[in-house]
């Protein structure tokens, strides 16, 4: 008897290209690849260990591509993946240690919320972009933007975070691993760089007719194990092309930094989070690099008030302008308690929903002890123009 026949192999050959296409059909995905290329122009006065103008590859925002991942699971289930690189698009290298800024999966139902695991922004970041961000339009610029030296580095690695909206409110909590990767475990061996912060914190949001408000917190451990607590509070409101916000954020470290491997590594951490100049960073203190006793005159407090208004002249013309007060303390010499003042002014023209072109003006002004500066060659103002061309895809 013959099993097989020519009519039977070409019906089980259909059968089995079929069975796929008919599973995919019931369980819908889509991938969306997209991205930011933005190149400006940036001249900063009392420049010292930089060119005072260049080409920088992100004026308005930090030039990326991603992917998103949808896939419908039936039921009100959907599965979720992202994978995001930046880089720097006037010379085309990679903007950051970590190769993908964010690589996170996860699962959303339409009862229950939101949970995604992996590298992702943390609730400070969420918080303040979501709510009382300084443009509507791009939330910070990204060559000027000194909320985020507040925001704990903005995002964590090995992350676990659960997200549910319920009408107007909106929460989310997140905590994150810190693998072994620490002082205790590893001692001088230890690599910051690749994680061996643990995280836990949370944020709740209310936003409806215009209006937004909402608060965070976010503990954060570091590999030496020095404990950073780190709040924000704030909001906004939209009314016939106006839009106006306030903010509040504090940096509180806990505990005191003694000379050792623990204290150059946690207080290096630190004052990566805080300094910088995209952030409009001052100095929390001495190297500890240069020398171990420096971590003793670290500040262990820095809060920030922002204020700004932004107003939609036309279609594509937009203007905003934020103001930002902060205060550090802690130093026990007193070189490194004082007083920063940020302020940026943006006019951004779309020239279409995916091109527009801007102009930036930022001034930064630090005063109190001898040791408030912007860098380590002491400049204490600094002003600085961008202007751009931005493309989102």
């Amino acid at each position: 008897m013959r099993l097989f026949t020519p009519k039977t192999l070409a019906l089980a050959a259909m059968l089995a290209v079929a069975a796929p296409l008919s599973y995919a059909q019931a369980n819908a995905s889509s991938v969306q690849l997209y991205g930011i290329v933005d190149v400006a122009y940036r001249h900063i006065s009392n420049a010292q260990n930089e060119a005072s103008s260049k080409m920088i590859g992100g004026g308005m925002s930090n030039s990326r591509w991603g992917v998103n991942v949808t896939e419908d699971l039936g039921g009100g289930l959907k599965a979720l993946a992202n994978l995001e690189a930046r880089f720097n698009a006037d010379d085309g290298t990679q903007a950051a240690a970590n190769f993908f800024q964010q690589s996170w999966v996860g699962l959303q139902s339409n009862s229950f919320g939101r949970i995604t695991m992996g590298r992702q922004y943390n609730v400070l970041f969420d918080v303040v972009t979501t709510t009382y961000a300084s443009f509507p339009y791009s939330p910070y610029m990204e060559a000027y933007k000194p909320e985020i030296g507040m925001a704990m580095s903005a995002r964590a690695s090995n992350m676990i975070k659960y997200t549910a909206e319920m009408g107007a409110v909106r929460g989310s909590l997140q905590y994150s691993f810190d693998e072994g990767n620490t002082v205790e475990k590893l001692g001088p061996g230890v690599n910051a760089a690749t994680g061996g912060i643990k995280t836990f914190g949370g944020y709740l949001r209310y936003a409806d007719k215009g209006l937004a408000v909402g608060g965070g917190y976010l503990r954060t451990t570091l590999p030496g194990d020095t404990k950073v607590d780190a709040w924000t509070l704030g909001g906004s409101y939209r009314m016939q092309g106006w839009y106006f916000n306030a903010g509040y954020a504090l940096n509180k470290r806990k505990g005191t930094f003694t000379p050792g491997v623990n204290s150059i590594v946690d207080s290096g951490l630190l004052a990566a989070y805080w300094s910088g100049a995209s952030n409009g960073g001052f100095l929390p203190g001495a190297s500890a690099l240069a020398n171990p006793m420096n971590v003793l005159d670290h500040a262990n407090k820095r809060q920030m008030y922002t204020v700004g208004a932004g107003y939609q002249i036309t279609p594509q013309l937009n203007l905003g302008a934020h103001y930002y007060h902060a205060k550090q303390t802690g130093s026990a010499s007193g070189a490194f308690n004082g007083k920063a003042n940020f302020l940026v002014a943006v006019a951004d023209y779309a020239f279409s929903k995916r091109t527009d072109a801007y102009f930036g003006v930022d001034h930064t002004r630090v005063s109190g002890g001898n040791g408030m500066a912007l860098d380590a060659n002491g400049a204490r103002s600094r002003t600085g123009i961008t202007a751009g061309l931005r493309h989102r895809f």
